[in-house]
Formats: structure tokens, sequence, C-alpha cells
């Protein structure tokens, strides 16, 4: 699944868009790699996410396409 996509199914940022938007502005790593948009997330995988001052560092746990809210938070397990 596209790393976009993923950080949206897993609600870590609420729109595609606003995701496609970070992964371009460099404010996305992958394993601590600047990564893009179109990146193939997968389990075990460690994304951090920059939000201004605060970082957030997860694993990937699994990758589906779809979920409910209350599923979410099962497809990651925060580091940081």
């Amino acid at each position: 699944m596209r790393l976009d996509k993923y950080l949206k199914v897993t609600r870590i940022i609420k729109r595609r868009t606003v995701a496609n938007d970070a992964c371009d502005a460099d404010h996305v790593t992958v394993n601590g790699r600047p990564a893009k948009a179109s990146y193939d997330v997968k389990e075990n995988d460690v994304i951090e996410v920059r939000f201004g001052a605060r970082t957030l560092k997860i694993r990937a746990l699994s990758v589906k396409e779809t979920v409910g809210k209350s599923e979410a938070g099962m497809l990651y397990e925060v580091i940081e």
C-alpha cells in the first residue's frame, strides 16, 4: 500500500492529500530515509512523521486497504 494511503487509513493524517504534501516536504521518513508518497509500506517498516516540533515514530504491524475507525490503531504501534 502507498505510504500516503497508509497514513490516511491508520488515521495518523486525516486526508490523503495532506499526507502526500507531508511526504513531498520531507516530513516523513521510512526506516530512517526520506520517503515519497508512492513508497510501498510493508510490515515492520518504521515510519517517522514530523508535525512541527513534535515527531511521531511508529512501526507498521499490518497493512490493510480498509479498516474501521476502531481498528485503525491496531495497524501500528507507537515507538516514541
